[in-house]
């Protein structure tokens, strides 16, 4: 196991086009962090750069606190699963496993010793003498997964190794790793575009945009508490509510106006948050699940509610997604509880649950004001 840290790291293309800014970040030893984001965020080439795969322009990358900028990928003991697998086809799943070893003139006895443990951890026992062909594609990944673990690295660096697969077979391999790092406890960076891939596998996440960092935290904290509107949109499915207004202040407190005088009735407790922002244009963002058709809990009754009109309505079993427009044509979805009945073209009354709703100032990285 080790730590991981990189400073300052930058990466420059043909002297013109940045991919990657003053990106900064310690791994803490049998950490699991997970890089999020959007295509061309960035996230492959710092993974890409860990790995020693792309020259660095401009920083440090650290593991163990030595310096590997100029260390041969081979020498840096880390291991990598790619996304396309990156097997030998002529050979079986034994030898494919245990190339990296032999190249290394490991001794036979070491080499069958570590496929054989690799191999009954990942469910593979029976599969050693088959070729890459005779395997399914989940198969073909735990293999992959194999050569990895093999190799026994201070570092595990995964590139988006579950996109090949079907969204049943995601599942149960996003299981599988996770246990395997629970049991192996060896430091991983993993790449993926699917945030729940990302939420349910790392220990903290790192939220890219454009080859900077937004947000590095905990799952949970970045779902709750997201830094700006970018990462509270990219996170949580269906994505956040966003609706344009202004902070108003009247007898009873702050409130957020929007649709031509309606308005939010804010928290007490927010209002040292948002006073410096009274009178200003500001986004107010809420998760779908944040609403309900009952009124209820401590802010009933407290100007917690809006009039929206059902577009569309979506079945999820017990709860629905339930499309609707503003007065003023603004897009909300509300995840509701189910019910038969739910009157599509008319208008519906939700009430907000006052602490899950957020205050952003204008723009796509606007700053959520509440945190």
């Amino acid at each position: 196991m080790a730590t991981l840290a990189l400073h300052h790291v930058r990466k420059v293309y043909d002297g013109r086009v940045t991919a990657v800014h003053d990106f900064n970040l310690s791994i803490g030893d049998g950490e699991f962090v997970v890089f999020v984001g959007p295509s061309g965020c960035g996230k492959s080439t710092t993974l890409r750069m860990i790995a020693g795969l792309e020259e660095i322009t401009d920083g440090t990358i650290e593991i163990d606190g030595r310096p590997v900028n100029n260390v041969h990928p081979k020498d840096r003991d880390i291991a990598m699963v790619f996304q396309n697998y990156a097997l030998y086809p002529h050979m079986s799943v034994f030898k494919n496993m245990a190339f990296g070893l032999m190249l290394r003139k490991m001794p036979k006895a070491e080499v069958k010793r570590r496929v054989d443990e690799a191999a009954r951890m990942l469910g593979l026992t029976e599969l050693l003498e088959r070729k890459p062909k005779a395997l399914s594609g989940g198969q073909r990944q735990r293999v992959a997964l194999g050569r990895a673990i093999v190799r026994e690295p201070k570092v595990f660096l995964f590139d988006e190794p579950l996109s090949n697969l079907d969204a049943k077979l995601r599942v149960t391999t996003r299981t599988e790793l996770k246990n395997l790092h629970q049991r192996l406890k060896t430091t991983t960076v993993y790449v993926t575009h699917d945030q729940e891939e990302a939420m349910t596998l790392g220990d903290r996440i790192v939220v890219m945009s454009a080859g900077h960092i937004q947000q590095v935290d905990t799952p949970l904290n970045v779902y709750r508490r997201p830094v700006n509107r970018f990462v509270a949109a990219f996170l949580g499915s269906p994505p956040m509510n966003f609706l344009n207004g202004t902070l108003r202040e009247d007898a009873g407190g702050l409130v957020f106006e929007f649709e031509a005088g309606a308005t939010l009735r804010m928290r007490d407790e927010d209002r040292g948050r948002l006073q410096p922002h009274l009178g200003r244009a500001m986004v107010l963002g809420f998760r779908p699940s944040a609403m309900s058709e009952t009124a209820e809990g401590r802010y009933a009754g407290r100007g917690n509610s809006m009039r929206l009109n059902v577009e569309v309505v979506e079945p999820l079993g017990d709860q629905v997604d339930v499309s609707c427009r503003t007065l003023k044509g603004q897009h909300v979805v509300a995840r509701v509880a189910a019910r038969p009945d739910f009157p599509i073209g008319r208008e519906v009354e939700f009430h907000l649950d006052l602490d899950h709703v957020h205050v952003f100032e204008p723009g796509e990285f606007g700053a959520n004001v509440m945190r």
